[in-house]
């Protein structure tokens, strides 16, 4: 099945009102900026968010909660390198934030891509992040029940995909893409090159096609430190 998009736009315009939605990237390592500049023209609000952090700047993820369009965003690390549209909002009540700490962000995720509703980790036990959730004792040691992660939507940043949808990754920039992909009812992927089929050698293949809904491509891609330190806006 071929499943290549001609643009970004066309890309996420299915993405509706409410829609949960994970983003890829770690910073912007991996993080597919045109994706999420095409959800801010496309007017989608009130989502829900899953990220490892809340953005920096005035673009991408940031750009996307500064339009108001973020109603809950579930991530690690809210303050990062220049977090301030999200503590703004988030100070005035403007946005809801759950918290969760990084390794169990991904066991959350990798867990709703497996088909495993729970699992226990020692991560969190005695806090307030762990109030409310079942806890249980394993070998003389305390651990916290946490629930897998699923979502509606994901923006995944590849390297290269075929038109079935097989990727590869560029380095770092792999990180929670993979995941994200395998947790999303429909993973909308934007490559920096779209091969031929039989252009990526199976056993480079990081994500199967199976994962991916749609694939577009953009040749150049946007990186977030580059467009920060030029103090880019979007829109």
């Amino acid at each position: 099945m071929d499943k290549t998009i001609a643009s970004p736009a066309e890309a996420v315009a299915g993405i509706p009102d409410g829609a949960t939605v994970m983003i890829g990237g770690f910073g912007g390592s991996g993080a597919p900026i045109e994706l999420i500049h095409a959800l801010i023209d496309q007017g989608a609000k009130d989502l829900v968010v899953v990220n490892n952090n809340a953005g920096n700047g005035h673009v991408g993820l940031a750009a996307l909660i500064e339009q108001r369009r973020v109603a809950k965003l579930i991530c690690s690390f809210p303050r990062s390198a220049d977090p301030r549209v999200f503590t703004e909002l988030y100070l005035a009540g403007g946005i809801e934030l759950e918290l969760v700490p990084q390794g169990t962000l991904a066991e959350r995720i990798r867990a709703g891509g497996a088909g495993i509703p729970a699992f226990y980790t020692p991560s969190s036990y005695g806090t307030d992040l762990a109030k409310g959730k079942p806890v249980a004792e394993f070998d003389g040691k305390h651990y916290v029940q946490e629930r897998w992660l699923k979502a509606d939507f994901a923006l995944v940043k590849a390297e290269l995909s075929d038109p079935h949808g097989n990727l590869t990754y560029r380095m770092a920039a792999r990180n929670f893409n993979p995941l994200m992909c395998m947790a999303a009812n429909h993973a909308i992927v934007q490559a920096r090159r779209i091969v031929p089929l039989g252009g990526i050698d199976p056993e480079q293949v990081i994500t199967p096609g199976i994962f991916v809904g749609s694939v577009t491509e953009v040749a150049d891609p946007q990186q977030e430190e580059a467009l920060n330190r030029a103090e880019a806006r979007y829109p």
